[in-house]
């Protein structure tokens, strides 16, 4: 991985981080200090609190991203070390799934005369949970990929042995 590829892609981690954690404090700040009175129409302190532990979920991914990076750019990400940040990457991206199902069903109640727009919700969770799958199977060919070093090392080992 680059040298620039890998400043770039920190620099957006790094930028979506903090406007997460800037919308979570403005969320946590609104929850606490009751400024943002509810009208009544749809409850927002729950969907507020859901989207506080959505953005957990996304900031969990990118710490886990981040470890990852570090890892290619010191060539150790072909370890089993390199399976908790991947693992956790899939942990995040499932209950950030979980998350927007629940939106969606505190949603569809409103959306009785369009209820399209709940199809169209769940089919993002659904998505969503498409990501994990496939985040899950570049984790198989991770560990195909740490076996392979593993049986090479051992391989080199014998050999060096042998000679």
């Amino acid at each position: 991985m680059g040298q620039l590829t890998v400043r770039a892609l920190r620099a957006v981690l790094v930028v979506v981080l903090l406007g997460t954690v800037f919308v979570q404090a403005l969320m946590v700040w609104t929850l606490v200090s009751g400024n943002d009175p509810e009208d009544g129409s749809l409850p927002l302190t729950p969907l507020r609190v859901l989207t506080v532990l959505g953005m957990v979920s996304a900031q969990v991914t990118l710490v886990c991203v981040w470890r990852l990076v570090a890892m290619v750019r010191r060539g150790t990400v072909f370890s089993t070390a390199a399976f908790r940040y991947v693992d956790g990457m899939i942990g995040a991206i499932v209950a950030a799934a979980l998350v927007w199902f629940t939106v969606t069903a505190f949603n569809a109640p409103g959306q009785r005369e369009d209820p399209g727009v709940t199809v169209i919700m769940g089919g993002v969770g659904v998505a969503i949970l498409g990501v994990a799958l496939i985040v899950h199977l570049l984790r198989m060919l991770l560990a195909q990929a740490v076996a392979r070093d593993v049986e090479a090392a051992r391989m080199q080992a014998e050999l060096d042995e042998v000679i």
